[in-house]
């Protein structure tokens, strides 16, 4: 689950980490009245969605007093922001972020998460924040700073203050920045985040600044943080994949246009790997698990159904704990329920394989039973590129 940069501003806030002074709005005239109200000669504009690159897109604005605040306002709220990252769907700009300006001397970037190498947290950090650290990384390795946490003993303040004084020469500068780092570790560890990040951090004067923030939690620990299901924003999520949460279901919309029904994370990748090696593209990662009932296996085909991008319907199952006779009454009674318009091909094996290929080949539905998965894997590719 993201945050939005507010939200994540809001944490910061909480524990000392100075931030730049504004208001969250939700309409153009209440933008302009909170811009009057901070009393610069200048204001910013953002938007709030779950997304970098907001700048590019149209998503941010600074203003002078003079200028149509509440025009803009209203401009930036109403636009599906499509950026980089967003693809081409975007995302809808329902909260505006309205902020002083601030002057800056230097911008840095900071930021908490976790090393898949290593399976440790890492604290990252460069001199020249501002920019996509990714684009940094590639054009300028040298100028990135990292510390690696033990799991045992965590930051240790040698690890803050070395890191700070790497940052800033400044004692004071550097005193504030230890602080922030620490407070970005306690976050990432506190809430089971993937990431905790403030690019730009800002040194404006004797003051350092958090100008901009990103948190994301991980999902599969927010059942230890209710209280932050507060901060959850649907507009900005996809519905398919809010559906399949409310199912239990691991479910990721990918670009392609096969849609996949899998049981197990591992067999699932297999299968997203298997159709790529012979030239087609997965529209979804989608593993039903092993104890889904009847019912769910249907609300996973329908979420594939509702999906306009997929061509075909690939089924593979390893019955172990999800019968094979248990998924085909699923796929069965959401085909029937939904109607069918698009080819599917399925490649069922285990437990109670006879009855669930009989349910199958039963049902009158055109769905072909396919025993290679190799096999099955061509097939659904030339099926969706002859669709």
């Amino acid at each position: 689950m993201n945050l939005h940069e507010y939200q994540s501003k809001q944490l910061l806030a909480e524990r000392g980490v100075a931030i730049p002074t504004g208001s969250t709005c939700f309409d153009g005239l209440e933008a302009l009245i909170a811009a009057r109200g901070l009393k610069t000669d200048k204001v910013v504009l953002k938007a709030q969605v779950h997304s970098g690159g907001r700048g590019k897109a149209g998503g941010v604005a600074v203003l002078s007093m003079d200028d149509d605040i509440r025009g803009a306002a209203s401009k930036i709220l109403g636009l599906k922001l499509v950026t980089n990252q967003t693809g081409s769907e975007g995302k809808p700009v329902s909260a505006l972020l309205v902020e002083e300006v601030l002057p800056i001397d230097r911008e840095i970037y900071l930021g908490v998460l976790l090393d898949r190498n290593t399976g440790r947290v890492i604290i990252m950090s460069s001199p020249e924040g501002g920019m996509e650290i990714e684009t940094l990384a590639r054009e300028a390795p040298e100028k990135i700073f990292t510390i690696s946490i033990h799991p045992l003993i965590g930051l240790a303040p040698y690890q803050a203050r070395g890191l700070a004084y790497r940052l800033s020469h400044s004692k004071i500068i550097a005193g504030q920045i230890m602080k922030i780092i620490t407070v970005l570790y306690d976050i990432f560890v506190s809430y089971d985040c993937s990431l905790v990040e403030i690019n730009p951090l800002v040194i404006s004067g004797d003051r350092v600044i958090a100008l901009d923030a990103k948190i994301n939690l991980d999902d599969h620990a927010l059942f230890r943080h209710p209280e932050m299901e507060r901060f959850r924003d649907r507009s900005q999520e996809d519905p398919s994949e809010l559906s399949a949460r409310k199912d239990g279901l691991s479910y990721i919309k990918l670009s392609g246009d096969i849609g996949c029904i899998v049981n197990g994370a591992g067999l699932a990748m297999a299968t997203l790997d298997l159709i790529s090696l012979h030239g087609g593209s997965p529209a979804n990662f989608l593993d039903v698990g092993g104890g889904a009932s009847e019912n769910v296996v249907a609300d996973a085909m329908s979420i594939l159904l509702d999906d306009s991008r997929v061509k075909v319907v690939f089924i593979n199952i390893f019955g172990g704990i999800l019968r094979c006779d248990v998924l085909a009454r699923g796929v069965i009674k959401a085909i029937k329920q939904r109607g069918l318009a698009l080819p599917v091909v399925a490649r069922i094996e285990g437990t109670s394989i006879e009855e669930g290929r009989s349910l199958f080949e039963k049902s009158g539905l055109p769905i072909q039973m396919i025993p290679s998965l190799d096999e099955a894997a061509r097939l659904v590719v030339e099926k969706a590129k002859s669709f």
